[in-house]
């Protein structure tokens, strides 16, 4: 079955919570994607197969040069089938669309091969404060 990858995709919220907890690990939450994704990003990917959303990425921003990946997942059962890989090559496609010259992401060391030897990142320094 064909995926198709979508700017700024109409999605149901109850169908991205139950993506995410797919892909985390976590109960289904009843967040409010739609309200927060229109307050705080410059746009996301959603990748869909015969109508289901199995797999989603954030394109928060800055207002600026800089873009960030959040909230990057794939359904537990498309995992490994480079359906990561085109979500984050259409997010910085997109990003660079709109006159980003920067996207960001942070990770866990078991997702380092992931993002820079599949999607092209490089490594930084950086900083981070837990809250």
């Amino acid at each position: 079955m064909t995926i198709e990858y979508e700017w700024r995709g109409d999605f149901d919220n109850s169908a991205l919570n139950a993506l995410h907890a797919d892909g985390f690990g976590h109960p289904v939450a009843q967040t409010d994607w739609r309200e927060r994704l229109q307050r705080h990003s410059l746009g996301w990917v959603c990748a869909w197969e015969g109508g289901s959303l199995i797999g989603f990425v954030n394109v928060a921003w800055d207002g600026g040069v800089h873009a960030f990946l959040l909230d990057a997942v794939v359904a537990d059962h498309r995992k490994r089938g480079g359906v990561g890989g085109a979500l984050v090559a259409t997010a910085a496609r997109e990003a660079r669309a709109a006159q980003c010259e920067w996207l960001h992401v942070d990770f866990e060391e078991h997702l380092r091969s992931f993002y820079f030897d599949a999607c092209g990142f490089r490594e930084t320094t950086a900083g981070l404060i837990a809250l």
